[in-house]
């Protein structure tokens, strides 16, 4: 059995600008409309599907698994807009990427929160 997971639900207060800041940052395509959500689609067609929420938002961490290339170039856009980064997911190495497995990683938040990281190799998977 081959099992994937397709989609996941992204609560926000405003959907459009947190799925177009997530697209933005990733260089993804604009986000397509499905029913009441904002969808961001991965390239492998996992999506997140952005629906807004008057409720209280619990911060989530998302993973995204990129390439060095898209690293240089993710990391671009974050300094670009003055973003905030860190190496670790306790926000505390502000500024700086963790070289973890051989590879390179970093956090950042998004409108609501939500913790974001971008790493080049998954974690375990380099040289202990």
């Amino acid at each position: 059995m081959a099992v994937q997971l397709n989609h996941t639900i992204v609560w926000c207060r405003d959907q459009q600008r947190s799925a177009a800041f997530l697209s933005d940052i990733l260089g993804l395509p604009p986000p397509s409309q499905f029913a009441h959500f904002d969808i961001v689609t991965l390239d492998n067609d996992l999506s997140l599907d952005f629906a807004e929420t008057g409720d209280e938002i619990t911060p989530q961490h998302y993973a995204f698994l990129i390439t060095d290339e898209e690293f240089d170039v993710i990391h671009a856009r974050i300094l670009e807009r003055s973003r905030d980064f860190w190496a670790d997911p306790m926000l505390q190495r502000q500024g700086e990427i963790n070289r973890r497995d051989g590879g390179r990683g970093l956090y950042f938040l998004d409108p609501d929160g939500h913790v974001l990281e971008i790493i080049t190799r998954p974690y375990g998977s380099g040289p202990s």
